[in-house]
């Protein structure tokens, strides 16, 4: 097994990034850097390769820390060094469409934002997002994670969010990780009881997307709502 410390100088992970700048790392590099150590019979960049062996790096940054610990090497110290990686990365990527200026017009322009984020998610998320007068996005919050029912997502919980933040109106959106934008049932009772306990707190629910891999389906264009 070749050890990091075998390596030339200026090809080890931290020492190449110094002298090089990030951009010259392969990913493997990166997330061995973030790993700093390896495990028995496998060296730092070994485990590295090992998980983009197993998964792509885009399955990889939606894993969770019970998820990473499930692989050799990596234990829950290392597994919580990489989801805060991928979390801040997810954050510096997406923040100047959070709380962009522009307003949001359509369900394309919601679509834009949200499937970058949600598209290759393993479970269904559900998510509030939040609205000034201007209708720009104030924030957004995750309230769910799982197969929707009524007894995971709550008017209370989702108004909670909105009030909090003194939004004037929100948006719906959730993910099928089925790969089928098709509203279910369970989604159209949901999204149906929600918009009533808008109408009693006067914050609209302006829309509700589904969100299945690149594709979306809004329910105010399928007069769903």
């Amino acid at each position: 097994m070749l050890k990091v410390k075998d390596l030339p100088f200026d090809d080890r992970p931290r020492e190449k990034l110094i002298l090089r700048g990030a951009q010259s790392l392969s990913a493997a590099e990166l997330i061995a850097i973030l790993l700093r150590t390896g495990t028995k019979g496998q060296s730092v960049i070994e485990v590295a390769q090992t998980l983009l062996q197993n998964d792509k790096l885009e399955i990889l940054a939606s894993k969770s820390v019970e998820a990473f610990t499930k692989s050799n090497g990596i234990g829950k110290d290392k597994a919580a060094t990489l989801v805060a990686a991928f979390e801040l990365a997810r954050r510096i990527k997406f923040q100047d469409k959070w709380f962009s200026a522009n307003k949001i017009t359509s369900p394309e322009d919601l679509a834009e934002i949200f499937i970058p984020i949600l598209r290759d998610e393993i479970k269904e998320k559900f998510i509030v997002v939040c609205l000034n007068t201007s209708n720009q996005i104030i924030k957004f919050e995750e309230i769910s994670i799982g197969n929707l029912n009524s007894s995971i997502v709550h008017p209370r919980e989702v108004f909670k969010v909105a009030i909090d933040n003194n939004s004037a109106n929100i948006f719906l959106v959730h993910n099928h990780p089925s790969g089928n934008t098709e509203p279910s049932r369970e989604d159209i009772s949901i999204t149906k009881r929600l918009v009533e306990a808008g109408k009693i707190l006067d914050i609209k629910v302006l829309d509700h997307i589904i969100i299945a891999g690149d594709n979306f389906t809004s329910f105010v264009e399928r007069r769903n709502i």
